[in-house]
């Protein structure tokens, strides 16, 4: 008998290599290789269903807004970049329990109202289980086609017959061919069967939502090489215990990847928070010791977040520092910048930083507001409630220019606040009526702001 010949792939970015190493040559991650059995492929056919392309000039591609598809829900339009693609492949990623089918269900429904003819392909429920789930979120006017296959020749042959305009697989890791002898799920399944949906978006020009796991890293469980091979890649973030949720773009061939969506999520679904800084301020305490506004961006968009800071006496013989929604090693930084600038002495204190709601920004305009938030818990003194502060700061004590300051002060404005303590060099471009601007080149001068 033949003996069975393997291969093994690299888990991150799918390098191919005749034995097993501790470290992958490509991407230079330990411990990722895994063995499959050798992919034995059929020969292709070459009068296939896809189109043949001919080389156009640039001046010659058409480019009409129809090739988009507005999803009817305006958070996820805002992180497409305006809405779907033709013959896009967007891979959507999360925790279990997130929020990804009910969000791509929301958005099926939308698309059967508007007259689109959207095909969900599930591997992991049952057609009953969909439609009990479907009911939950409110009545469809349209009609949606469901599947429950994880053969993809079979759905390929399916979809050929009926050419949908816009199909979702729920869940890519559940998918297998029957010409590779690898379970479901593995490299060497996940890679090709993303490769057969590739070529079936492109040649038929439809638009493919895939649905992806994550590992206990956070990241699309799978060879590294699927974010590679799609077109957009978006992130659902958030606590499964907590109410919101952010949806964000970290690949995007047709759009911005710094803009983010934000969802509550209810009974009935997933409902669009319109107005995320009004959301992530609520129940911010008054006249505080150590609570700061800042103002941060998301792509195009301004998020008013509060920054909280408790510094206390410490009993231990090496304090303790702790960071929620911000970047711990940022936090150290900028309290070593406090002692050496200011003089004060907070090796002996613990300190805790936390940027409330669960937002995760590491933004540096963040730090001028988490700077003014220790030193106002240290000093036991509140910062008027009415005040935002913004702008970055460097290890000499400097308070640097950062971008869109007009946006971050107007909308502030527009929140009812009237005082805006921002970096100089961007206070001299700026003529805004209506708000009090503070510039400041050093954070001495914060220090002294906070004791008058």
């Amino acid at each position: 008998m033949a003996k069975k010949s393997t291969v093994f792939f690299c888990k991150e970015c799918g390098f191919e290599s005749t034995k097993w190493v501790g470290q992958c040559p490509g991407c230079k991650s330990w411990n990722s290789f895994t063995e499959e059995p050798v992919v034995k492929k059929t020969p292709v056919n070459k009068a296939s269903s896809r189109k043949t392309e001919t080389p156009k000039y640039l001046s010659e591609v058409c480019t009409e807004e129809e090739n988009r598809t507005v999803t009817g829900i305006g958070e996820l339009d805002r992180v497409l970049g305006g809405g779907i693609v033709k013959g896009s492949l967007v891979l959507v990623g999360g925790d279990p329990g997130i929020g990804k089918s009910t969000l791509l269900l929301q958005m099926c429904r939308q698309l059967t109202t508007a007259k689109k003819k959207v095909l969900y392909v599930s591997g992991e429920e049952s057609q009953q289980q969909i439609k009990m789930r479907a009911e939950r979120l409110g009545t469809f006017q349209g009609e949606l086609l469901l599947l429950s296959e994880t053969n993809l020749d079979q759905i390929e042959d399916i979809v050929s017959k009926d050419t949908p305009e816009i199909m979702i697989i729920d869940s890519i890791q559940t998918m297998f061919k029957e010409e590779i002898s690898a379970s479901p799920g593995s490299v060497s399944q996940v890679r090709e069967s993303t490769g057969a949906l590739m070529h079936l978006a492109k040649g038929m020009g439809i638009s493919i939502f895939i649905v992806g796991h994550v590992t206990k890293e956070g990241v699309v469980a799978g060879p590294r090489v699927l974010e590679h091979m799609v077109d957009t890649v978006l992130y659902f973030e958030g606590d499964n215990t907590a109410a919101y949720r952010i949806l964000r773009a970290v690949k995007n061939r047709f759009g911005s990847t710094n803009e983010i969506g934000v969802f509550e999520m209810k009974n009935s679904g997933l409902a669009e928070v319109m107005n995320p800084s009004e959301y992530m301020l609520q129940g911010k305490p008054e006249d505080e010791p150590g609570s700061v506004v800042a103002a941060s961006m998301e792509g195009t968009r301004t998020m008013l977040v509060e920054v909280q800071a408790l510094v206390c006496q410490s009993n231990l013989n090496m304090p303790r520092r702790t960071a929620a929604g911000t970047d711990y090693n940022r936090v150290n930084l900028l309290m070593a910048v406090i002692e050496k600038r200011l003089g004060i002495q907070l090796s002996f204190c613990d300190a805790y930083v936390n940027v409330a709601g669960g937002m995760k920004i590491n933004e540096p305009a963040l730090d001028l507001a988490i700077v003014m938030a220790l030193i106002s818990s240290y000093k036991n003194r509140a910062l008027s409630s009415k005040t935002l502060v913004f702008g970055e700061v460097g290890l000499t004590g400097e308070v640097r220019a950062v971008s869109m300051a007009e946006q971050r002060v107007n909308d502030a404005k527009k929140m009812g606040y009237e005082i805006c303590i921002l970096p100089q060099v961007n206070q001299q471009h700026l003529k805004i009526q209506g708000i009090r601007l503070i510039g400041v080149n050093n954070v001495r001068e914060l220090f002294k702001l906070l004791q008058d």
